[in-house]
Order: structure tokens, then C-alpha cells, then sequence
């Protein structure tokens, strides 16, 4: 966003400098070309004047003096012709160089009576040697001409000189304007950067970050200051969700430690044969324990730990199975656990058992009476998935793609119990942990959900 606002900023800035610099060079080289142009047209009047009383006396002292001091002083050349052509005087280095073809040209023009021209050159920073002859009249006749050649190298330094500053002045207004941008970009981004900066700090759960408002743009101050409120807001919100989790989790705790010292106590009055049913009770009751205190963890600090271990993918899914097996079979469905090779993951045992008991709950309950749901564990390379497919009514392609959103349920599902919540819960325990959950049609009918493991976590 910087780099963009400079841009704005600095290349119009920039375009109208070079824009005005190039004005004023043109303008300055065009008054120096025409400055050099009339001085020469006054400086060839000068000597027609006194050509004319040189030639009317007959005598060329007079203007043989002019015309040694004049080259002596400004190097322009002064030479004076008579009708016929040929030098009658001039300056010492104009009387031993030959004319040149245009220089002849000039000469016998202005003998003719036609005066001398001022060249009119397109680009004001060119000016060339500059020879100019103009006719001597005495009385309305031509008596001779004068003709002057003069280097245009002065005017070309004076050029020189005048683009050289007006680049200078341009380079350094350039370098002011971009330090001015910068800064001006600095402090109108600020606050963006300060906003962007909380933003992250709340992301990685610092809830009390805050932007100061004191600097900046007043636009960008109002949306620092609802910046501010709208996290004083969350901040409120995640507080009641962390008191009202703590709450829950801890007033569970009582009746949950109650219950399993109940099973303790009726299974001293068992016998043997249910040692099995009471084990699996035991367990269920320690893995919900486990669960409680990870959320007690979560309302303390605002983030949970997960614990990575190696795990059989394989034998949790036979596991899990065998828990939900007595409550499938309450609703005529069969669940079968594929018992093939261990599938060996480094993850979080209880987040993937949690969102597998969501996926074998959703499949249990859209199956049919009589139905059959299938786990399956397998590995692909450094992918490791379990997979849940039912044998229910399933999803057209469409509809898998909202399945895992919050509080979708499908038009076949409105006479089965629950919330929409299922899949979407262990999507988010399985994203927690660097994994995925897709649905899928599956073959033959029913529904496919798989819950990946990757990103290198699977070995």
C-alpha cells in the first residue's frame, strides 16, 4: 500500500517538475538564441554605417580600426565589399580566408539590394556560426555590402549554462518531493501499520492490544477509534465465552467424578462376565475427564496445547467403534472397524478421537435402519486419513460442500435430531492440528467423510 501511494503521489510530482523545467530551459535557450541573433543584425547595422562614409571618402582607416578592435573584442569577423565583388576592406583574419559558396551567395544578394535575413532555427538550443551581409546604400544605390561572420559558441556555452542549472533545480526539487512523499506516506500509513500490527496481536490472542489515535489523517482516526471499540467488543465477548467454558467445564467436573466413583462402586457388585462393559465405562469416563480439563486449559490461557504423540489411526478408529457400537445398534445400524495394518500418525489423540465421534454420531444417526457404516484407516505417502462412510440417504456434490458449515442441515434431515453443528466442530478440531475434513458423495450411495492428516505430521 506504501509503494502505491508514493507512486501516486510522486509520479504526477515528478512529471510536472520535468514539465515545468523543460519550459523553462526552452524558454531561456530560445531568449539566449534570440538575443545572439539581434545582437549580430545591431552589429552589422553599426558597420553599414560606417562602411558607408569609409567608402564615400574613398578611405578604409577608419573602418579597418573598427573592425581589428571589434574581432579583437567579440572574435566576429567584419569584411566590406565593393560592386564588384571583391574585398574592398576588412579584418585581418576575414581578408586571408576564402567565402564560402553560401557566403558568395549572400554577398552577391546583397549587392543586388536585398537585405540580410535572420535564420529562424526549430530547436532554440541549436545555434550554428552565423554569417549575415547586408547592402550599403547611398541614395537609393547600392554602393558595396558589409558582411559579418560571428561563432555561436558563446551562445551555445550560455545554453549549456541555463539547461545545467534548470536540471539541477529539477534533480533537487525531484529529491525534496520524494523525501516530502515519504514522509507524507509515513504519516498517513501509520496508523495502518498500527492497526495491522493490533490486529495481529489479537490474532495470536494478546485481546487487550489497542491503537493510539493521536496521529494520522482525521479519517484514519475514526477508524482507529472503531478499530478500538470493535476489540474492546470481542475482547468482552471472548471473556464471557472463556467464564461461561470455565463455568460449564467446572461445574461438570463434580458430577462427572461423582458418576465414575458410582460405576466404581456398582461394578464391586458385578460379576466377571460384565468386567468388559465396566472397563469401556471407566475409559469413557477418563476420556471425559480429559476433555474437561482441556477446556478448563483453553479458559485459562486462550489457546489449547494440543499433545502430539505417535498413534494407530487404525486401532483408535477399532476403538471408537466398539464405543458406539451398543448405540448403533440401538438404531439398527452395524458398525464395522477395519482391523487391516497399523496406520501410524504423530497427532492429537483426543482431537481426532472427538471429531471422529462426531463423524460416527452424523452416520449413525442418517443411516438407515438396518444400515452399515464403515471405518477405515489408510496412509498415502505422508497423508494419513480416517475415513466414515454410511450407507443414508448422502448429499449431491453441492450439497458436501456446505455440509461442514455451521448449522447446515439438509432438506432429508429435518426429522433427525440435532443442531447442524456436528461436522462443523470437527472441522475446526481437525484444523487445529494441521488437518482437514472433506465430504464426498460416495459410490453406490450414501456419504464419504474423511478426516486427513498432513503437513508432515503423518509418517
Amino acid at each position: 500500500m506504501r509503494a502505491r501511494l508514493v507512486v501516486v503521489f510522486l509520479v504526477p510530482l515528478i512529471a510536472v517538475l520535468l514539465a515545468l523545467g523543460g519550459a523553462a530551459g526552452w524558454s531561456a535557450a530560445r531568449s539566449i538564441q534570440q538575443t545572439f541573433y539581434t545582437q549580430q543584425l545591431g552589429d552589422l547595422g553599426y558597420f553599414v554605417t560606417t562602411a558607408r562614409q569609409s567608402l564615400l571618402a574613398g578611405s578604409t582607416a577608419v573602418f579597418d580600426a573598427e573592425a581589428a578592435r571589434f574581432q579583437e573584442v567579440y572574435g566576429t569577423q567584419v569584411a566590406v565589399f565593393d560592386l564588384s565583388g571583391g574585398v574592398w576592406a576588412a579584418s585581418d583574419i576575414a581578408s586571408s580566408r576564402p567565402l564560402s559558396e553560401t557566403q558568395g551567395e549572400q554577398v552577391v544578394q546583397a549587392l543586388s539590394g536585398r537585405r540580410a535575413e535572420t535564420p529562424t532555427p526549430a530547436q532554440p538550443w541549436v545555434v550554428a556560426d552565423l554569417s549575415l551581409v547586408e547592402p550599403v546604400f547611398d541614395d537609393g544605390d547600392v554602393i558595396g555590402a558589409v558582411m559579418i561572420s560571428a561563432t555561436g559558441e558563446a551562445a551555445r556555452v550560455a545554453i549549456a549554462r541555463q539547461v545545467t542549472i534548470f536540471a539541477v533545480i529539477a534533480v533537487v526539487s525531484i529529491a525534496l518531493g520524494i523525501g516530502l512523499v515519504f514522509q507524507l506516506a509515513r504519516w498517513v500509513l501509520s496508523p495502518v501499520r498500527r492497526l495491522d500490527e493490533a490486529m495481529v496481536a489479537i490474532e495470536h490472542g494478546a485481546m487487550d492490544a489497542r491503537v493510539d489515535v493521536d496521529t494520522g489523517p482525521p479519517e484514519l482516526r475514526r477508524a482507529t477509534q472503531v478499530f478500538n471499540g470493535m476489540a474492546d467488543e470481542i475482547e468482552r465477548v471472548v471473556a464471557r465465552q472463556q467464564e461461561f467454558a470455565a463455568n460449564a467445564s467446572h461445574e461438570l467436573r463434580n458430577p462427572l467424578n461423582a458418576l465414575l466413583l458410582r460405576v466404581e462402586y456398582l461394578a464391586t457388585g458385578l460379576g466377571p462376565e460384565w468386567d468388559g462393559d465396566v472397563e469401556e465405562t471407566r475409559q469413557e469416563g477418563r476420556r471425559m475427564t480429559e476433555i474437561l480439563e482441556t477446556l478448563l486449559a483453553l479458559t485459562r490461557s486462550g489457546r489449547g496445547d494440543s499433545t502430539f504423540s505417535a498413534v494407530d489411526l487404525t486401532a483408535l478408529a477399532a476403538r471408537r467403534a466398539g464405543a458406539w457400537r451398543e448405540v448403533a445398534a440401538q438404531r439398527g445400524v452395524t458398525l464395522n472397524a477395519d482391523g487391516g495394518d497399523a496406520v501410524l500418525s504423530v497427532t492429537d489423540r483426543m482431537i481426532v478421537e472427538s471429531a471422529l465421534d462426531a463423524l460416527i454420531d452424523n452416520a449413525v444417526k442418517f443411516s438407515p435402519d438396518g444400515g452399515v457404516v464403515d471405518l477405515r484407516a489408510a496412509r498415502d505417502g505422508v497423508e494419513c486419513s480416517i475415513t466414515v462412510r454410511d450407507h443414508g440417504p448422502g448429499l449431491t456434490p453441492d450439497q458436501a460442500v456446505q455440509a461442514a458449515d455451521r448449522f447446515w442441515r439438509g432438506a432429508d434431515g429435518d426429522d433427525v435430531p440435532g443442531s447442524g453443528l456436528g461436522l462443523a466442530i470437527a472441522t475446526d478440531l481437525m484444523r487445529s492440528i494441521g488437518g482437514d475434513l472433506l465430504v464426498s458423495p460416495a459410490d453406490g450411495g450414501g456419504l464419504r467423510v474423511a478426516l486427513r492428516l498432513r503437513d508432515g505430521r503423518a509418517e
